[in-house]
């Protein structure tokens, strides 16, 4: 491997391990605009189980990066319509959907406070108030977090992001 090589690879495993302290995403939020007790509340409807928070907004309302980050993923899917998906420190990814508008590429680098997209109500949440579907999955598991509830053993990868932006 050539020199500059070892340098990319160090700065990406860096980057990778960081610390992580997200902010919220959504312009002007702050915990006031998320219910706290979202996070795994059930029953929620085809998925059975709500794994993030929905933080409400006007639509339009600018969502920003969390944190340092690279997007994956831009697309539209049935449940989350317009959808990005940011692998941020520590391996988490980062889910944000029922966008509005997208204005990130995969690809693209993030800082915390990159524009994102728009907050909306595209997929399942068509007709509902407009609001963010944000969570975060650890690629890493934690095992200790898994427990007897439905959908228990996903706990290991789906981590609270209201407990996460220490709220807000």
């Amino acid at each position: 491997m050539t020199r500059k090589r070892y340098l990319l690879l160090a700065l990406l495993l860096a980057w990778l391990l960081a610390p992580e302290w997200p902010q919220v995403p959504v312009q002007g939020a702050s915990s006031k605009d998320w219910h706290p007790k979202s996070f795994w509340f059930e029953p929620w409807g085809r998925s059975g189980v709500h794994k993030g928070i929905d933080i409400f907004a006007r639509s339009g309302t600018p969502v920003l990066a969390p944190t340092y980050g690279l997007v994956l993923l831009r697309g539209e899917i049935d449940m989350g319509g317009k959808v990005l998906v940011v692998l941020g420190p520590k391996w988490r990814l980062h889910y944000f959907a029922h966008l509005d508008s997208h204005s990130a590429w995969p690809g693209q680098p993030l800082l915390p406070g990159s524009p994102l997209g728009t907050v909306g109500d595209s997929g399942n949440a068509r007709g509902k108030p407009p609001h963010l579907h944000y969570a975060i999955v650890s690629l890493l598991p934690y095992p200790w977090r898994a427990d007897g509830s439905s959908q228990g053993w996903k706990k290991m990868f789906y981590l609270d992001p209201s407990a996460m932006l220490g709220g807000k």
